[in-house]
């Protein structure tokens, strides 16, 4: 029989406990989740299992860093709109923190042979994990000849520059279209009634949005930020490897904020400290606020922005659209919907690899043969041996830190 959840802590107690998660969650989405299921559910007993289960599916069918969702979903229900603030929030600032440290390390310093040398091994661990992201993701979803098609057309439109939200609305409308007359076998709950929903989503709504049309308003490198970033937290779709292809292609090709290598860098950093991996965008705002208009400040100012834009949505769907989730999800054909884009992000992040490998492991045009071949060591860590990310990262940036002093 599952234990009765606990009485609901204080809130300086949650709060002590969210800036804990904000610190040690490491491991991307699943051990994030992970570690909130065996600290919420076994361990205080905040919240059931079903209630649990049933926000994590919620958080799993919107845009957005689904940990992050969650952590606000369960502060939500613990206090309200300021314990997901305080949940939300938390999981996210102690790493937007730690890349705003290291990102200005990285535009000062980049150049130096030590640091430099860093970032060249961390690119091999960032080739391997995106790799053995491929192959687990792939495994989970793409069953049966018909995926495995999809799977291949999102790799081969993406790789041909065809814009990432039409590749996730074609996805949907394809699932869409297969599902469509199933009925889900899961019943919905009803939503409990809420006289001051569309009161508090449309305040929700006018805090997110009012920021992003004055910082819109105002032009220039600002404007493209905002727009872009808002763009880019509403088609994240299947975790952030989905979606950092088009923030790379965008950041580097379409706007030059950034080099290929720079945004390599930025996702090995991303990877190594805490909190959700679409927190490179962080590093992007900081990267092209000093490139573009130059100086730390800047560098600051633009990572602010980036990272507002990134996560301001997903507050709104919490606080605001939560109770719709039930109905959505008792129709089979939504359920398809979502398949489709799942099925697809597996060709995107496919291409991701590629982007990666090309800028990573290439040198010159010629094989950066040590990159290669810590990229292969780092790979059959993660996947044949299960060793974690951070140690796996250590030892990379340390061999390219060593192979540069040398």
């Amino acid at each position: 029989m599952q234990a009765q959840p606990a009485a609901p802590p204080s809130e300086r107690r949650a709060l002590a406990f969210w800036l804990k998660l904000g610190l040690i969650s490491f491991g991307g989405p699943a051990g994030q989740i992970a570690i909130m299921h065996d600290e919420l559910v076994e361990r205080r007993r905040w919240i059931s299992e079903r209630r649990f289960l049933h926000a994590l599916n919620f958080c799993m069918a919107l845009p957005g860093p689904e940990a992050q969702q969650l952590a606000s979903y369960v502060g939500y229900s613990l206090h309200g709109v300021r314990g997901a603030i305080a949940a939300g929030g938390l999981f996210v600032l102690p790493s937007f923190v730690l890349l705003c440290v290291l990102s200005g390390v990285y535009v000062e310093y980049g150049e130096v042979a030590a640091v430099a040398g860093a970032v060249r091994g961390l690119g091999a661990a960032v080739i391997a994990l995106v790799a053995a992201a491929v192959i687990r993701i792939g495994r989970r979803v793409v069953r049966g000849w018909a995926a495995a098609l999809l799977a291949a057309a999102a790799f081969g439109l993406i790789l041909a520059g065809v814009p990432f939200p039409a590749i996730v609305a074609g996805a949907a409308l394809l699932g869409y279209l297969a599902g469509r007359g199933r009925r889900s076998e899961e019943e919905p709950e009803q939503p409990k009634p809420d006289g001051g929903l569309r009161r508090r989503f449309l305040l929700v709504l006018a805090v997110w949005l009012l920021p992003v049309a004055a910082l819109i308003a105002l032009g220039g490198l600002v404007a493209k930020l905002a727009g872009f970033f808002t763009v880019a937290a509403l088609v994240t779709f299947g975790g952030a490897y989905a979606v950092l292809p088009f923030v790379a292609q965008a950041a580097v090709e379409r706007f030059g904020w950034l080099s290929a290598e720079d945004m390599v860098a930025g996702l090995a950093l991303g990877e190594s400290t805490p909190g959700p991996l679409i927190m490179v965008n962080t590093f992007v705002g900081f990267v092209a606020g000093y490139n573009v208009e130059g100086g730390l400040l800047w560098g600051l100012a633009g990572a602010s922005i980036a990272t507002f834009c990134t996560f301001a949505p997903s507050f709104v769907f919490i606080l605001g659209g939560a109770p719709l989730i039930d109905r959505v999800r008792s129709t089979g054909a939504f359920a398809a919907a979502l398949n489709g884009v799942t099925v697809a992000v597996v060709g995107v992040i496919a291409a991701l690899a590629v982007f990666v490998a090309r800028h990573a492991a290439v040198d010159d045009g010629r094989p950066d043969w040590l990159v290669s071949v810590l990229a292969a060591a780092a790979f059959v860590a993660f996947v044949r041996y299960r060793v974690g990310v951070v140690p796996v990262i250590a030892v990379c940036a340390a061999t390219g830190l060593v192979a540069a002093v040398l």
